[in-house]
């Protein structure tokens, strides 16, 4: 049974690279659906394969990446869809203008999966902080490109004390609690 809900709410996942956001995200979509909810998961890596081939890395290009993804899904969550997004989004600039674009139509919520640089670049499993090491990757989060913290994000899930099941009951707590949303 789909379980429609007449507006959407976007929930934006950022924080370091290999800091565990589209793990999260993965297991909150997969309950959302399983509880009858239209639920749609933007990820980095999808998202860069195939709606915006060819963005960079620069502060300009994610800027621009970003803020497209933050159209895509401000027009999902006013049809009704949850829409789960899991992007570093190191600045707060976009952030700040995300949350601007999103919230204009449909709740939006900003969550920081914290997790410190050592234990990202432990995880590392893609290999992205031992290549740029290397020098094969320029703009790396965390290394050559700043990460900005969130100052007042909504939810905050600490993914080196906390597993990626019961960081993903919080945003479902959080969400029964807010909107009804219950899965």
């Amino acid at each position: 049974m789909i379980r429609c809900i007449e507006k959407g709410v976007v929930l934006w996942f950022t924080g370091l690279p290999a800091s565990g956001k589209t793990t999260v995200a993965r297991l909150v979509a997969e309950r959302l659906k399983a509880s009858g909810y239209r639920v749609e998961l933007l990820d980095g890596d999808w998202v860069r394969r195939t709606i915006n081939v060819g963005a960079g890395f620069s502060r300009e290009e994610r800027w621009r990446h970003l803020l497209r993804v933050a159209w895509i899904a401000r027009l999902l969550g006013r049809n009704g869809v949850i829409v789960l997004c899991s992007f570093v989004s190191p600045y707060r600039g976009v952030r700040g203008e995300i949350r601007r674009i999103v919230s204009e139509e449909v709740p939006f919520l900003e969550i920081w999966v914290k997790c410190g640089l050592r234990e990202c670049m432990r995880r590392d499993p893609k290999g992205l902080y031992r290549r740029a090491l290397k020098g094969e990757i320029t703009h790396m989060t965390g290394l050559g490109d700043p990460y900005e913290p969130p100052e007042a994000p909504d939810l905050i899930l600490d993914s080196e004390v906390w597993s990626p099941e019961f960081n993903a009951r919080l945003v479902l707590d959080y969400l029964a609690r807010r909107f009804g949303i219950d899965a």
